[in-house]
């Protein structure tokens, strides 16, 4: 039954994600100021106090959900919540995906490419803080995409 759950919910996050694609983006990312530092998504959508965000853009087998921020500032954001990971056994396709919490932490904004008015965070930082994957180590920094 928690099989089920969890991989309802990663199929809701992709919905949840695709939809993002065909709404414009201001109506996607809620009200934001021009002050706001941002997060981009894989849509190349910016992105303040999402609540779900989507870390291996090919193929989905990795998402931040349920995500609470407790800080957004202008040079770091702090929250936490859980990373879906599918553990390809025997391969990806046939894996299953398994729930990890995590606090998360995005730094070191610089202007974004595509709007460089906008500050957006270049650095993702996760640590599992209870159990983790077996082949990952407890804190993890992603480079974010421009």
């Amino acid at each position: 039954m928690q099989r089920r759950k969890l991989k309802a919910m990663v199929l809701i996050c992709a919905a949840t994600s695709l939809a993002a694609t065909v709404v414009p983006a201001s109506a996607a990312t809620g009200a934001r100021s021009p002050a706001d530092v941002v997060v981009v998504d894989c849509f190349s959508h910016p992105q303040v106090r999402t609540n779900h965000f989507l870390i291996a853009c090919g193929d989905g087998n990795s998402i931040l959900t349920a995500l609470r921020w407790t800080e957004w500032k202008p040079k770091f954001a702090v929250g936490s919540g859980l990373n879906v990971l599918n553990d390809c056994r025997p391969y990806c396709a046939a894996g299953t995906f398994h729930s990890y919490p995590v606090t998360v932490r995005l730094d070191h904004p610089k202007p974004w490419q595509k709007h460089p008015g906008q500050q957006h965070y270049t650095e993702l930082h996760v640590v599992f803080t209870h159990h983790k994957p077996p082949h990952m180590p407890r804190e993890v920094t992603y480079e974010l995409w421009n």
